[in-house]
């Protein structure tokens, strides 16, 4: 194998680590000032009203509230130290699985040209739906109480922190981010450089083909697809990004691309992180990759017979 190959791979990681980058330490940044102040309290506080309707206690707005704006690991610290029962970690799991970290993530699909409020939107309301239907089948001696509200509490003394201290933990998180972004996307980068000067990737398509044509997309959709499922929207970003710019999808074909992504992304490593939890893995990976399924399938048909209405009534006209 030439140095030629090894010198665009490195490129290519250095390229969308810097990309990616301008996205996640903005975002990073506002996190950590968030935690400091009583902004993510408020907003785990909107979620408290429908726990109840979920048939879940008032602490799981704690958990969904960590998980919807920071991340799996900051929801999943909370759930070791609240009382909650296998079936309210179950429901919390499959809303987390749906909606997690949704400024980085939302603004990753953003940078691909999709609009940032249909897909929180879509990730949102999946994650509630889901939870909704689950309430539905919950056996009779598996319905919660309520419990008391967890707390979030404002820490004063970051205010009265020196800037310099300040500024250090903003650039400390900031350049830890991007570290273990480039730790993964440059070695990730390589290698899907090297499969595609062996042809690998156009198996990968083919062997793709059934899965595609369910979710009414192209063969081309298919490498996109498996670093997003594998490798999560915010590190496999860079070969979802790049995929997209060279394979010239159509904006039908991304939104039913990240639509699938966003409901069903990084599906080992988010599955194994409830395990500990005493989930069942294979339940909760069937849950999100059937309800992905589902609903990008009958988007991709609904949106194509409009079309074809469309069209038709254009032809009419004529």
């Amino acid at each position: 194998m030439d140095r030629g190959v090894w010198k665009r791979g490195l490129w290519s990681g250095l390229r969308t680590t810097w990309v990616l980058s301008k996205v996640i330490v903005p975002v990073t940044m506002l996190v950590t000032i968030l935690k400091h102040t009583p902004a993510i309290e408020w907003i785990v506080t909107l979620f408290q009203p429908v726990m109840n309707w979920l048939g879940l206690p008032g602490e799981a707005a704690v958990v969904l509230g960590l998980g919807f704006i920071l991340n799996l690991y900051a929801a999943i610290g909370a759930m070791f130290v609240l009382p909650l029962t296998s079936y309210e970690i179950f429901v919390l799991a499959v809303m987390l699985s749906f909606a997690h970290n949704l400024f980085v993530e939302t603004a990753v699909s953003k940078r691909a040209g999709l609009s940032a409020t249909v897909i929180c939107l879509t990730r949102v309301g999946t994650a509630f739906l889901s939870a909704a239907v689950i309430r539905l089948f919950a056996p009779a001696n598996a319905v919660p109480v309520s419990g008391k509200m967890g707390e979030v509490v404002f820490d004063p003394y970051f205010w009265n922190m020196e800037l310099s201290i300040f500024l250090a933990e903003l650039f400390q998180k900031a350049w830890t981010a991007v570290w273990q972004l480039a730790l993964i996307v440059i070695p990730l980068m390589f290698v899907i450089q090297i499969l595609k000067e062996i042809k690998f990737l156009d198996s990968m398509a083919g062997w793709m083909r059934p899965v595609t044509r369910l979710l009414g997309l192209p063969e081309k959709a298919a490498v996109p697809l498996l670093a997003g499922l594998f490798f999560g929207l915010a590190y496999g970003a860079g070969v979802i990004l790049q995929s997209t710019q060279e394979e010239n999808l159509t904006r039908r074909e991304l939104y039913l691309m990240f639509i699938f992504l966003i409901l069903c992304h990084a599906v080992v490593e988010d599955t194994l992180l409830f395990v500990p939890l005493g989930i069942n893995g294979w339940l909760l990976l069937g849950t999100r990759l059937a309800a992905a399924v589902i609903i990008t399938a009958v988007l991709s048909r609904v949106w194509r017979e409009r079309r074809v209405i469309q069209n038709l009534a254009v032809s009419n006209g004529k």
